[in-house]
């Protein structure tokens, strides 16, 4: 203390007491929070998306993957949602089927046209891993290349969250799947 005042004599110092100072995490999004306002990119770098403003005055589902050519995410998490799309618009009242993932919007683009998502989902990437840092879902996976996203569906309307639907652990296949959005919400 002695030399903080020597150095520093015209400081004020006040004593921190245990309980003044704290880390303050983002808590897990959860229903009923509004999404935050973020820049996606779709196709391309020059093409933003502020999810928010897409999700404005729309009922909108988002479902969120680890890694576009991921096997898992490849072989059914996309793939279900691309073969049930029309129908969940339909009988959910849905305005548009949101696929992001940690990845570049050229990926997200070429991983859409080879699983035939074009018309069916909009393929948008979160490069950084902003928007589910936001969210409090990222999670590390090294050995895909570090911030990620866990996976988990929602149903978004107006901005709000309406439903969210995280994997446990994050990496299982489960509730996020298109099969119990539509199961979960009927029942």
């Amino acid at each position: 203390m002695f030399l903080i005042r020597l150095l520093f004599p015209n400081c004020l110092l006040k004593r921190v007491t245990r309980h003044e100072f704290h880390a303050q995490r983002p808590a897990m999004a959860k229903v009923g929070d509004r999404l935050p306002s973020m820049v996606l990119f779709e196709d391309s770098p020059e093409n933003e998306i502020n999810i928010r403003e897409l999700t404005s005055n729309k009922k909108i589902i988002i479902f969120v993957v680890h890694g576009a050519f991921t096997p898992d995410c490849s072989k059914i998490h996309l793939p279900g949602f691309v073969v049930s799309a029309n129908y969940l618009k339909s009988i959910l009242n849905i305005h548009e089927i949101i696929c992001i993932s940690v990845n570049d919007p050229f990926v997200m683009s070429v991983w859409g046209e080879e699983h035939g998502a074009g018309g069916k989902i909009r393929m948008l990437a979160d490069p950084s891993g902003d928007f589910v840092k936001a969210m409090d879902l990222a999670m590390d996976l090294p050995t895909l290349g570090g911030v990620r996203s866990k996976r988990f569906s929602m149903i978004v309307g107006d901005t709000k969250v309406l439903k969210l639907n995280v994997e446990p652990s994050g990496a299982e296949l489960g509730c996020s799947l298109a099969q119990n959005i539509v199961k979960n919400e009927i029942n």
